[in-house]
């Protein structure tokens, strides 16, 4: 009998017949040059790794990267992990493949309002009128909302981005108040607008791939493009600071400021919170 749960809920040796996104689409070859297709497929509860064997140069033709998709296949357990064996693979023309994708179980109004919030915490004027310049962008508050924080590891979800950003503010925040000798605004600035580069370098989901620009560019120079072209009321040495905490917050080597080094901290703490297994004992409840 054939069922179709979300994917989180797919259990070893069942049918299922369900209608999927399809995250990633690899033509392989076994070892013994026999055409395969590697795929990912997601729904909004998470994503699985699945196999096409038989009927590739059919099924292939069916279907493309970035579309929703029905499948009928068996799930089967592959080096410890649950995959798909597909026998049947045809795009859905009728489905929202972006409807099907990984979300953040936060509620993202609250997100947005709590980004709202942090940013009218800023008291210096040139700070807090370059980052009101990216709140009032409708564009990119959407875009906040859809795209993950990284496209394959923390917070890899649609609204990620926006997630991790109010995290780290408030970490850097909350470090602020604990340590006063911290420039409490410039730090909490850097923090709302370090990975606002995400926004130029993915494209939204299902697929999240990089742009042109963000293959080339990356998240973290295209953030200091962004920065640096809405920066036009700040003095130019806050603004080389508010730069390098942003340009630094993925390499402690080149923090040469403590908001700079307190930013890749918060951002690197957030990351593996969100990321790092947690032991199922509930030994420190009891």
């Amino acid at each position: 009998m054939s069922y179709s749960p979300a994917i989180a809920g797919l259990e070893a040796d069942r049918l299922v017949d369900g209608v999927y996104a399809v995250a990633r689409k690899l033509r392989r070859a076994t070892r013994t040059g026999a055409p395969y297709l590697a795929l990912e497929l997601v729904d909004s509860s998470g994503r699985i790794d699945a196999r096409v064997w038989s009927d590739v140069e059919v099924l292939d033709k069916r279907f493309s990267e970035g579309d929703a998709v029905r499948v009928l296949g068996r799930v089967e357990r592959f080096n410890k992990r649950l995959q798909l064996d597909l026998r049947s693979v045809e795009a859905v023309a009728d489905a929202d493949p972006t409807a099907l994708i990984p979300t953040t179980t936060r509620d993202i109004a609250e997100l947005d309002g709590f980004l709202e919030f942090l940013a009218d915490e800023l008291p210096h004027p040139g700070l807090r009128s370059t980052v009101e310049a990216f709140m009032h962008d409708d564009t990119l508050r959407k875009r906040l909302r859809q795209l993950p924080a990284t496209p394959d590891g923390h917070h890899s979800y649609a609204g990620g981005l926006l997630e991790h950003t109010v995290a780290v503010a408030t970490l850097c925040r909350e470090a602020a108040g604990l340590h006063r000798r911290l420039r409490a605004d410039l730090v909490l600035a850097a923090a709302l607008l370090h990975d606002l580069g995400r926004a130029r370098e993915l494209d939204a989901g299902p697929l999240f791939v990089p742009t042109r620009e963000g293959e080339l560019l990356g998240h973290v120079h295209l953030g200091l493009r962004m920065i640096e072209e809405r920066a036009q009321g700040l003095a130019g040495d806050v603004l080389a600071e508010l730069l390098h905490a942003v340009g630094s917050h993925h390499d402690a080597r080149t923090a040469r400021t403590a908001e700079a080094a307190v930013l890749y901290h918060a951002n690197l703490l957030d990351a593996a919170a969100a990321v790092r297994p947690v032991a199922e004992s509930d030994s420190v409840n009891r």
